[in-house]
């Protein structure tokens, strides 16, 4: 089955660098798995607006563990084959380990063979550091997945899976909840990925690097997500023209980059409208350029670079959440339902548990603090000492023990 994605999937992209999207929807597997049946109710549903009563069949079966992962990554070496990037893969095993190396199989990062294909020739000893390495990414994934994450979802579940019965301020905690859901639990994901595969000595590509600092939505998408963004950029928006291209064009390319992603993410329109948004948050910002810049000059704000920036941040994230609404409601009509509430409707009654809320906001500001000063070196030498590192170790494992929510959550990009 896997090799069958592989070389219908694949072809049909290649073709799509100089042509079009999906040129050949039949031979497309990924396409019939994941999308017949979202293409075939969205042509039904508007066929019946004009009085018909069309009805179409709908397939249920189970989706291969992983398709949307590992497809891309077995289309990204077609590609580059196709491409003389590099030479055709010759070891039928090792290529299999490429397109199915477990830990990174199911929910990335989409690696490229130009990376993870000549690790598997090269020899891997023990390594006492790189092993240790491995491990602590591995138990800061845990802490954000178990700790942070699935605890976190119990108030997002609460709220958008009845957004009727609350307020405004409920849905903005929820919604703010969410962001830092999803983060913890997709980077805490890729966190015991990358360790895992650390330990074993393959070093697999940074996937997230402090999304909600970003200045601007394009500098999201350089830290979200990085293996699909890139992936993204290099064999479909490249293809189209990239920002060669005049304006018009470019913001078409934009747009169809965005709309596609959001369909790679979930045969929703609710995922059609997140990626739109997005595009449409590129056009707005590339055509207001100018504009924003001119304004800032003005009134004074170049003049405190701190504060411009951390205006930008927070403009961005709120810009990133409102995006997050729509990713994560249940249907299209709860996510209006929930923009109109949160920007019409203003109640500020707190209407959720208080506790929860302030102890999961302390864990919120101590991961966000922790990425802040890692890289900083009195930080690292007050660590050095074993005791203290030991005790930071045995602390964290005891609080995932103890505060970890282990009702069986599954990761959230397990869907797509």
């Amino acid at each position: 089955l896997s090799s069958n994605i592989f070389i219908c999937a694949s072809r049909s992209f290649v073709s799509f660098s100089n042509i079009s999207l999906f040129s050949s929807p039949k031979r497309s597997i990924l396409f019939f798995f994941k999308y017949f049946n979202f293409f075939s109710d969205s042509f039904v549903l508007f066929i019946n607006r004009f009085s018909l009563n069309l009805s179409a069949p709908e397939l249920h079966f189970l989706l291969p563990v992983g398709i949307s992962f590992y497809t891309f990554q077995s289309m990204s070496y077609a590609i580059d084959v196709y491409r003389g990037r590099l030479p055709a893969e010759k070891h039928f095993g090792i290529y299999s380990v490429y397109v199915a190396y477990f830990p990174q199989l199911v929910a990335g990062p989409i690696e490229r063979a130009t990376n993870l294909l000549p690790q598997f020739y090269a020899k891997h000893l023990f390594v006492y550091d790189r092993v240790v390495s491995g491990l602590r990414q591995m138990l800061l994934g845990f802490t954000k997945k178990v700790l942070l994450a699935d605890n976190l979802a119990t108030i997002v579940n609460m709220v958008y899976n009845n957004p009727h019965e609350y307020n405004s301020l409920g849905l903005i905690i929820a919604t703010i909840f969410f962001a830092f859901q999803i983060y913890f639990d997709f980077s805490g994901y890729s966190d015991i990925a990358i360790g895992a595969s650390r330990i074993m000595g393959i070093e697999l590509m940074q996937n997230f690097n402090n999304p909600y600092r970003s200045k601007s939505v394009a500098e999201f998408w350089t830290r979200w997500h990085i293996s699909l963004s890139t992936w993204f950029k290099d064999y479909l928006y490249i293809p189209l023209g990239g920002n060669r291209v005049a304006i018009p064009r470019w913001c078409l390319n934009i747009m169809i980059v965005f709309v596609v992603s959001g369909l790679w993410h979930g045969a929703s329109w609710t995922f059609v409208v997140w990626g739109g948004l997005h595009g449409l948050y590129m056009v707005v910002a590339r055509i207001s350029e100018r504009a924003r810049a001119l304004t800032a000059q003005k009134i004074g704000l170049t003049n405190f670079p701190r504060i411009h920036n951390a205006f930008k941040i927070a403009i961005t994230f709120i810009l990133v959440n409102i995006g997050w609404i729509f990713f994560r409601a249940n249907n299209i009509d709860d996510a209006f339902y929930i923009v109109k509430k949160i920007f019409l409707d203003f109640d500020f009654a707190f209407t959720l548990p208080r506790f929860q809320i302030v102890v999961f906001s302390l864990f919120i500001f101590l991961i966000e603090l922790y990425y802040l000063l890692e890289n900083k070196e009195q930080v690292s030498r007050f660590f050095q000492p074993t005791v203290l590192r030991w005790s930071l170790y045995v602390i964290t494992i005891l609080m995932i023990l103890f505060f970890g929510d282990f009702s069986n959550n599954k990761f959230l990009y397990f869907q797509f």
